[in-house]
């Protein structure tokens, strides 16, 4: 995993530019962690009780990407991708029939709508209504507010693919 491919953040680019590499870092991080899995192996459980698993990490973050763009600047009403609830980021865990086809696309889908909306956003400054907190937030807090969600998984991710097949690395 040492010569990985990921461009890494720019050392003098603007707060958005930043923000923006650091964010796609961390997603490519995740991507990187289940490459050349099974879906067998992407499934591989932490440790009893926990249903932690790689593939459950990526549907989560599908969940946490919809939960903190889609729904937060376009569609409140927008439902969760596999949760019945409001925000019950749990129900992503249960990965246990869920394929890599099927978990990948839902989380891909789900990223390059992140990405559209970011885009399209006049500034950092545009704000959305979090449900969650029934409060208004801004772009640059959702963005930092996901890049330290992908980073705290991203840990786990090390350590559940160190788990499966003893790979380590960035």
């Amino acid at each position: 995993m040492a010569n990985d491919g990921r461009i890494g953040p720019p050392l003098l680019g603007s707060e958005r530019e930043t923000l923006r590499a650091f964010l796609d870092y961390q997603r490519e991080t995740l991507a990187m962690k289940c490459a050349g899995l099974s879906d067998e192996e992407l499934r591989e459980r932490s440790m009893p009780p926990s249903t932690l698993s790689l593939l459950a990490l990526v549907r989560h973050l599908a969940e946490v990407e919809r939960a903190w763009f889609r729904r937060v600047f376009e569609d409140p009403a927008v439902p969760m991708v596999w949760s019945k609830r409001h925000f019950d980021f749990q129900a992503a865990y249960d990965a246990s029939a869920s394929t890599r086809a099927e978990s990948f696309a839902a989380w891909e889908a789900e990223v390059e709508t992140s990405r559209r909306i970011e885009r399209d956003a006049a500034s950092l400054e545009v704000t959305g209504r979090q449900s969650r907190w029934e409060k208004d937030v801004s772009l640059r807090m959702v963005m930092v507010h996901v890049l330290l969600e992908y980073g705290r998984h991203n840990g786990h991710a090390d350590l559940l693919r160190e788990g499966v097949d003893g790979a380590v690395g960035a």
